[in-house]
C-alpha cells in the first residue's frame, strides 16, 4: 500500500508541476512575447537545466540514494548525517567552481548548445551574459537533489516531487514583476 500512496504522491505532483509549467509558458509568451530576448533567456535557462538533469538527477542521485539506503540501513541515522555533510560540503565545492568555470565559459557553452545564436552578435552576447546568471541555478538545485533523496530515502516524497511546482511559481511571479 505504502508504494501505492508513494506512487501517487510523486505522479499527482508531477501532474501540478506541468499544469505550473505550462501556465509558466504561457505567461512567458504573453509577458515576453516571442523575440530575441525571450530566445537568449530560454537558452541561458536551459543549458543548467539540461546538465541539472544530466548530472544532479542522473548519475548523483542513482549514486548517491543507494549509498544512503544502504549506510542507514547497515549503519543507523548518525552515519547517515555524517554521510550527507560530507556530501554536501563536496558537492557544494564541486558545483561552486562549475559556475565558476562556466560564467567564465559562457560563450563556449552558448555555441555548444546553440550554434544558430554565433551568426547574431546582439543574441549570443545577451545569451552569455544571461547564462552568466542563471547558471548559479544549478548549484542550489543539484543541493536541492541531494536533500531529495535524503528525504525518499526516509521514505518523504511529497516535499521533492513539489519543488519543480516552487521554481514554476516563483518563475511566473518573476515574470509578472519584471
Amino acid at each position: 500500500m505504502g508504494l501505492l500512496r508513494s506512487t501517487a504522491t510523486v505522479s499527482a505532483m508531477t501532474m501540478v508541476s506541468r499544469v505550473f509549467g505550462l501556465l509558466r509558458d504561457m505567461v512567458f509568451t504573453r509577458i515576453f512575447g516571442a523575440d530575441a530576448g525571450t530566445d537568449a533567456f530560454l537558452v541561458a535557462f536551459k543549458i543548467p537545466n539540461f546538465l541539472r538533469r544530466l548530472f544532479a538527477e542522473g548519475a548523483f542521485s542513482q549514486a548517491f540514494v543507494p549509498v544512503l539506503s544502504e549506510v542507514k540501513t547497515e549503519q543507523g541515522d548518525e552515519a547517515v548525517s555524517e554521510l550527507v555533510r560530507n556530501t554536501l560540503g563536496t558537492l557544494a565545492v564541486i558545483l561552486f567552481i562549475m559556475s565558476v568555470i562556466a560564467a567564465i565559459a559562457a560563450p563556449l557553452l552558448v555555441m555548444i548548445f546553440a550554434p544558430g545564436f554565433i551568426g547574431q552578435v546582439e543574441k549570443f552576447e545577451l545569451t552569455s551574459a544571461m547564462l552568466r546568471i542563471t547558471f548559479p541555478y544549478i548549484f542550489f538545485m543539484s543541493l536541492t537533489a541531494l536533500f531529495a533523496g535524503v528525504l525518499n530515502s526516509y521514505g518523504r516524497f511529497a516535499v521533492p516531487a513539489f519543488t519543480p511546482v516552487l521554481l514554476n511559481i516563483s518563475l511566473i511571479i518573476a515574470a509578472i514583476w519584471v
